[in-house]
């Protein structure tokens, strides 16, 4: 009976061995995802800013109203004005009513529509 309880602990113990060994190197390969996931946000943080930053160069107040004087023949494009901006008011929202009108009304009757 004692070697069978000996065998039993040490079959207890590789077994242990060997799932501590599996998760050390599942722990290894989420840390290193980890890494290259992080490595790609900073990348695309990184690209971020530097569109952020073309674009507002793009659109630069002068080099936009130089873009307009050029093109003025072409597009026909007038400089905006104060007034031609408005209110969140005023803006006209359709309606959200949904429309149900029932336009061919069927009778349903429990007995089979038999008098």
């Amino acid at each position: 009976m004692r070697s069978f309880v000996h065998v039993l602990t040490a079959l207890a113990v590789i077994g242990l061995a060997f799932w501590a060994y599996r998760e050390n190197y599942r722990t290894q390969e989420a840390l290193a995802r980890a890494d290259t996931l992080q490595s790609d946000i900073a990348t695309a943080r990184q690209r971020l800013r530097m569109l952020n930053a073309e674009w507002a160069y793009l659109n630069r107040p002068d080099r936009l109203a130089a873009l307009v004087e050029m093109n003025y023949d072409r597009l026909g494009l007038m400089p905006l004005q104060p007034h031609q901006f408005g209110r969140i008011d005023q803006v006209a929202y359709p309606q959200t009513k949904p429309d149900f009108t029932i336009t061919n009304p069927v009778d349903v009757m429990s007995d089979g529509g038999r008098p």
